[in-house]
């Protein structure tokens, strides 16, 4: 087998899943963008020898973009291993980020990551829908598992994937970023804390457009890739904002779906979805979620003496708090850093999990019944009586990692 094939026994079903996300990858640039790293919160990192070795599966723009270059930033983590289908490529970003070439990989020869004790923790930056299959291969290798957002694109994968944690007795998070970023934080905080009263409405807007000549973009617009449209990709944020702002789980959901006809992009998923959502506390939601808007990504919780805004909400440093007339932003900090750190932090001290496997199966069963709510044009019940193991308003510390 070459660095280019796709082992099919990589996952269940579907075996040419796999070689088309990984043949859309892109070189990567002459020059690696991160973000406006001389603004960073970085505190030191610890020894070489306390901290955990991650390997990143997939090569891809966010791995590439943010991922790789958060390793600089963390203090928990580093990272000792890569997993892509393009041997030359893994190469280039390997000699660029420190990583000996044992500790490359390939998707057909992943499983020899069990004998490399310099991997902990396996990081999975790979479309939706072969998000099991690499978590349940990271698990029989004895790995920690951390898992890009959605979980999987269906409740069974994410049951499975809890279950393969539970039997191989290593822990698994899903990368939730927005729950270690101070503004959300503070918000969450702010509302909690009773500063504006009751929560009466959340709105959040959330989309982007989408372009199927980018390698990032295709596999999104591939429903069997994907597992949905704009919903699980970026709507995802608005859900799981307003679910941590509220501190409440929806009990009802409702929604429109829409894809203009002769829009050849939207052939197999959504394009807009507009959903609510009742907690059982009295809040409403009000959401929307595009793959054909201009750029936007705000939430707003309208309360009893008071109106709080994050905009932009979602982006990577440039977050944007308004409370009432008071507009607050923070020095940036690398989201994925800290949320590297906690789950190292998990590991090694046992701090509990904000955004276990649990959670994000939470998620998932939410956002398939707002699509089910939209096919059928019926509000769905969604109290099935889930509750969050730790809550991130009160479980993320400030300067996390630090401690």
């Amino acid at each position: 087998m070459t660095w280019s094939s796709i082992s099919r026994r990589a996952f269940v079903a579907g075996g040419a899943l796999l070689a088309a996300g990984a043949g859309q990858a892109e070189p990567p640039p002459d020059r690696l963008v991160g973000r406006p790293d001389p603004q960073l919160d970085t505190p030191e990192p610890l020894p070489e020898d306390r901290q955990l070795g991650f390997a990143v599966v997939g090569l891809g723009k966010l791995a590439l973009g943010e991922i790789m270059d958060a390793f600089a930033t963390a203090r928990r983590a580093k990272v000792t291993a890569l997993v892509s289908g393009n041997r030359d490529k893994a190469l280039r970003v390997a000699a660029r980020y420190g990583v000996p070439e044992s500790g490359l990989y390939s998707y057909d020869d992943f499983d020899r990551i069990a004998d490399n004790p310099a991997v902990d923790v396996v990081y999975i930056v790979l479309p939706n829908a072969l998000h099991r299959a690499f978590a349940e291969r990271a698990f029989r290798a004895g790995k920690h598992v951390l898992c890009e957002k959605p979980m999987a694109t269906n409740v069974a994968d994410c049951a499975a994937m809890i279950a393969a944690s539970e039997a191989a007795g290593r822990k698994l998070m899903i990368a939730y970023r927005c729950q270690f970023e101070p503004h959300n934080l503070m918000a969450m905080r702010a509302i909690r804390g009773g500063e504006l009263g009751a929560v009466r409405v959340i709105t959040a807007d959330v989309g982007r457009g989408t372009d199927p000549r980018d390698p990032a973009d295709q596999w999104r617009l591939n429903r069997a890739l994907a597992g949905s449209g704009s919903l699980f990709d970026i709507g995802i944020y608005g859900l799981n904002a307003a679910r941590f702002l509220v501190g409440e789980e929806p009990v009802e959901v409702r929604a429109q779906l829409y894809a203009r006809p002769d829009d050849p992009r939207f052939r197999e998923v959504e394009d807009v979805v507009v959903w609510t959502m009742r907690f059982p506390g009295g809040a409403q939601f009000h959401g929307s979620t595009s793959y054909s808007y201009s750029f936007t990504n705000r939430i707003q919780a309208t309360c009893d003496n008071g109106v709080l805004v994050l905009d932009p909400s979602m982006e990577y440093h440039a977050q944007r708090l308004q409370i009432r007339d008071r507009t607050i932003q923070m020095s940036p900090i690398d989201q994925f850093a800290r949320e590297m750190d906690h789950f190292c932090m998990a590991i090694t001290d046992g701090v509990p999990i904000v955004a276990d496997g649990a959670e994000g199966m939470q998620d998932v069963r939410l956002m398939l019944a707002i699509l089910e709510a939209g096919r059928t044009g019926r509000a769905v019940s969604t109290d099935w009586g889930y509750r969050r193991a730790a809550d991130p308003a009160t479980s993320v510390p400030d300067r996390l990692g630090v401690a």
